[in-house]
């Protein structure tokens, strides 16, 4: 069973947060760890995913609607399980009053959130070495 929480990026919560995100970013995608973690996470709201006391997913959303970090271990691909932290986060920027979220989607991930209702704009631009486009869905 999963359990999905909304956290801040305070311990424990923040151990939590950096072991998914250490694992997929900076193992799984050679993400420099400098760049990876940064002065706005302590400014943003977290989801993170729990099966059982293991954390396996995250992603965070600021204040303006930016939605980022989306990441889920390897092994709990494919339940689900990132749709439901970006509805999460959704929820949490509709209920902050934002009227749109956007993010910067990794190519591969284009599909994912055309399902989600996300519209691409713009051109491809690399973040950390990984190319990614604009996306956005007014709410």
């Amino acid at each position: 069973m999963y359990t999905l929480i909304k956290v801040d990026f305070r311990e424990p919560n923040a151990e939590a947060i950096r072991a998914v995100r250490e694992e997929v970013f900076i193992r799984e995608q050679k993400v420099p760890k400098e760049l990876e973690f940064d002065d706005l996470d302590v400014a943003a709201v977290h989801v993170l995913v729990m099966a059982d006391d293991r954390p396996v997913g995250t992603g965070r959303i600021l204040a303006d609607g930016h939605i980022g970090r989306i990441a889920i271990l390897k092994a709990f691909r494919g339940r689900g399980l990132g749709a439901k932290v970006v509805s999460a986060l959704m929820e949490e920027a509709a209920r902050a009053g934002c009227e749109r979220v956007y993010l910067g989607a990794q190519t591969h991930a284009i599909d994912f959130y055309g399902t989600l209702g996300f519209s691409r704009y713009g051109d491809v631009f690399m973040d950390a070495g990984i190319p990614h486009v604009h996306m956005e869905k007014y709410l």
